[in-house]
């Protein structure tokens, strides 16, 4: 009887962010714009940070992989979810599930990496400043960016892995917008012990290792910043984290907000949420919130746009 409940799943059903026909109009106008605005506030960061030569320090270098991030992480679910939207189709191949569950678990992780690299970029700058082009040299920099590529591509390949191995159950609806890990999860008939215990290993290592090394960069940073006698030289000092704070503040906080509470029949709603708010709307505001404040982009950015539309004479 177990047998006849297993089935070889070529496809899932994504069943979205609302089922109610009338509600998709609305959410496919309110995401593609959205969307758009992500692709292109990134893409402008990261052109203004290759070609204008006073960008390129270890800063910006983040700042720029961060946004190449970024782009990627919001393409792994909006575009699908856009397609389905439209065409009022909820498909999605196996393939394809289990590829976009890869991607968002790697471009997701990545995120909070970057966070933590550009925290320790902070440290050293204000806490070691003699020793910074040191330490933070193109090598220095390199290595921090692609010791964490390795790592977060490690987590994905692993939980991808062990997913294709599994058997489905017959039904194969995900009552989600993209194929995510937990809710994939609680469509397997066979044994996901394994599955399982790796997910939480995974999530204290890669969870809580990124939150600590912000943490302790910053509990630092204070320290010597609350030490210099004027406050003009405090506020000089805070400046150069405030972006970086306010995207922490807004990744950390998003997830502390979510699933810092009693689980309850609301569990999957607040799963949306937190995933809307990573996936997509913190990548949207990524842009505004390090070029706003920044006197160095915006003077790049200005340089950028007017190569592309020049001043009429």
């Amino acid at each position: 009887m177990e047998q006849e409940n297993k089935t070889a799943v070529s496809e899932f059903l994504l069943l979205g962010l609302s089922e109610k026909p009338e509600n998709q109009i609305f959410l496919f106008g309110l995401f593609l714009p959205m969307y758009l605005v992500t692709i292109f506030g990134n893409l402008l960061i990261i052109l203004a940070i290759i070609t204008d030569s006073h960008l390129h320090t270890p800063m910006y270098f983040f700042l720029c992989n961060l946004s190449f991030i970024d782009i990627f992480l919001s393409s792994t679910t909006i575009p699908k979810m856009l397609v389905n939207l439209w065409t009022q189709s909820k498909a999605i191949p196996f393939a394809g599930c289990l590829a976009q569950m890869y991607a968002f678990h790697l471009f997701g992780t990545m995120d909070s990496f970057l966070l933590a690299v550009m925290a320790i970029d902070q440290f050293m700058a204000i806490v070691h400043p003699l020793n910074y082009l040191a330490i933070m040299s193109p090598r220095g920099c390199g290595l921090l960016v692609v010791g964490s590529w390795l790592t977060t591509n490690l987590q994905s390949t692993v939980h991808t892995s062990l997913m294709a191995q599994l058997t489905f159950c017959a039904a194969s609806e995900i009552p989600h917008f993209f194929c995510d890990l937990m809710p994939l999860l609680k469509l397997f008939c066979s044994d996901t012990h394994t599955n399982e215990l790796v997910i939480f290993a995974f999530g204290i290592i890669m969870g809580i290792s990124p939150l600590t090394c912000i943490l302790l960069s910053y509990i630092c940073i204070f320290w010597v910043v609350f030490k210099i006698p004027s406050a003009q030289g405090k506020w000089k000092a805070f400046s150069t984290c405030g972006s970086h704070l306010t995207v922490v503040t807004l990744f950390y906080g998003t997830i502390f907000a979510v699933y810092l509470q009693p689980a309850s029949p609301t569990s999957l709603k607040k799963d949306k949420v937190a995933a809307l708010m990573c996936g997509v709307v913190i990548p949207m505001l990524n842009p505004f919130i390090y070029s706003l404040r920044n006197k160095n982009m915006k003077a790049a950015l200005r340089k950028l746009v007017s190569k592309v539309v020049p001043s009429q004479s």
